[in-house]
């Protein structure tokens, strides 16, 4: 019993080494046979706890809010948190930290998944809950393999567990990937519940399934089938906007904290997946500690109270709005409640300068490099113990509404009703105006406005990086000088950082060197 106990213990960590690893590769691991292990309900429960052990978190685990830094979103800093910054120089190759960690953790959360299914039926308990339970493992097999896809192009296919000798499988074409993704996910969105209770509000529903389809259906431009996914879970009505039950100004705000952590309109959660926001985001001055800073593209992006963009409103303004970012508090309200801005007062009557006081200086260790931070997810009940547990939301309603009103705008549907009506919501919710119709008349007019909106609603979450590859256009913004907030003394834009990328490189992740030298048949991406 006691072996029994710490493996289980071992498997809910995730490790990657000791008597995990043994579970992984081998029928016998400390003398536990699979004869042994697949009895109960309580051994099947486990088993499939480590298969989620690998979905990501915001800030915790395998930082998806990190990938912002891999856009043009924010800058990152500190390589201890991971080697993102390489990648952004055009520095990352087949040894790049980050690409070996994706691929390792994939794998083994797709053959946790494979050992699962091919091992859960030697236990005993409830047929319809075993069921269940090989749906999600099924799911969670698919993401595994959406993620890969969409980083790597082509990748193995691995539909049952391999020994460390039979590690010979050849990349699959994606296409072949992408329609068993898409397969697996349907067929699964058909058998598993809409809902949990909030203890499992980290399980695997049907609506997760269709709102994978639709992210990786965008991406992949299958545009009728990104209808069909979110129209399923809009229809559902399962899911909505999370709006304030006190004040519908701070909805925004709150669905970034404790206030609004049990929400309707997450759909595909990681528990406590932004517990070290403190520690990752938070200003230096007040006791945090910065690693991802936003840049002047995702602060300018934001629109005036009047839905104009600052550019639009020529030089003169321009100039005013990128010197005090909230001029005359005439920003969309999204921006305060995602980026903190020089000068804006911090809970607890301490004033964020980091131009003059040298806890917030600009570049300094643990500071920030732009002179933003992200305000997402920092809560300051978190700042005594610098440490919490806030869920991360891998995808959320709001997500599934723009995905829509995309497809429908690049299927030429621009002016379908239920495009203005989703879009809308997103903007009430956020106190801004409804869309224009009179101005974004046309294919091209609402693309430019979708695009935009987007990265308002979904700033610095992590889906920029995706974004900006199936838009073609990652290229000429991931090229040059990345800029920071104006210093007052100069008038200038902070310059931060040279940045390179090269589509016919950049545009895929590198194959790790040690799956390079140990599989024969692996072949690299293009240019590294």
């Amino acid at each position: 019993m006691k072996n029994r106990l710490l493996l289980y213990t071992f498997l809910a960590l995730g490790l990657g080494n000791s008597s995990c690893e043994k579970f992984l590769t081998n029928d016998s691991p400390s003398g536990i046979t699979d004869a042994q292990w697949w009895k109960t309900e309580t051994d099947a429960m486990n088993a499939l706890g480590t298969v989620y052990v690998g979905t990501p978190g915001g800030s915790r685990g395998r930082n998806i809010m990190y990938y912002s830094g891999l856009s043009d979103e924010a800058v990152h800093r500190g390589d201890w948190k991971g080697e993102y910054d390489s990648f952004t120089r055009g520095l990352a190759s087949s040894r790049w930290g980050i690409s070996n960690m994706v691929w390792e953790d994939d794998y083994i959360a797709i053959r946790r998944a494979n050992r699962f299914l091919e091992n859960v039926d030697k236990a005993f308990f409830d047929a319809a809950l075993k069921e269940r339970m090989k749906l999600e493992a099924r799911a969670l097999r698919a993401y595994y393999h959406m993620e890969m896809l969409m980083l790597f192009g082509d990748i193995p296919l691995l539909t049952k567990s391999l020994t460390p000798n039979e590690n010979q499988a050849k990349r699959t074409p994606k296409a072949e990937v992408y329609k068993f993704v898409v397969d697996e996910l349907k067929a699964c969105a058909e058998e598993l519940p809409s809902s949990y209770v909030d203890r499992d509000r980290f399980r695997i529903t049907s609506g997760v399934c269709w709102a994978l389809i639709s992210r990786l259906a965008l991406y992949e431009k299958d545009y009728d089938l990104v209808v069909t996914a979110s129209k399923k879970i809009i229809d559902s009505k399962v899911y909505r906007l999370w709006t304030s039950k006190t004040n519908k100004a701070e909805s925004f705000n709150e669905l970034f904290s404790y206030v609004g952590q049990l929400n309707n309109e997450r759909i595909f959660t990681k528990q406590s997946g932004c517990s070290n926001t403190w520690t990752s985001f938070a200003p230096f001055g007040v006791g945090g500690e910065t690693y991802l800073s936003p840049t002047n593209t995702v602060v300018d992006n934001f629109e005036t109270k009047q839905g104009k963009t600052i550019q639009e409103l020529g030089q003169d303004s321009l100039k005013i709005y990128q010197k005090n970012p909230n001029h005359n508090n005439n920003r969309d309200p999204r921006m305060t409640a995602s980026v903190f801005i020089p000068n804006e007062i911090f809970p607890g009557n301490y004033k964020l300068d980091p131009f003059n006081n040298p806890s917030d200086k600009i570049g300094e260790t643990k500071s920030t490099a732009t002179g933003f931070w992200i305000k997402k997810y920092v809560d300051a009940r978190d700042r005594q113990a610098k440490n919490g547990s806030l869920d991360f939301m891998i995808i959320r309603y709001a997500e599934i509404l723009l995905n829509f009103a995309e497809a429908k705008i690049e299927l030429n549907q621009f002016n379908d009703p239920e495009v203005i009506q989703f879009i809308n919501q997103i903007r009430d919710r956020a106190s801004m105006p409804a869309l224009n119709t009179a101005i974004y008349n046309s294919q091209a007019k609402m693309r430019e406005f979708v695009r935009r909106e987007r990265q308002a609603e979904l700033a610095l979450e992590g889906g920029r990086f995706f974004d900006l590859r199936r838009w073609g256009i990652a290229a000429e913004k991931m090229n040059g000088m990345v800029y920071g907030a104006t210093n007052p003394q100069t008038g200038e834009l902070v310059q931060v950082q040279a940045r390179t990328y090269r589509e016919n490189r950049e545009l895929l992740w590198p194959i790790p060197e040690r799956e390079m030298i140990a599989n024969p048949n692996m072949v690299q991406n293009p240019n590294y």
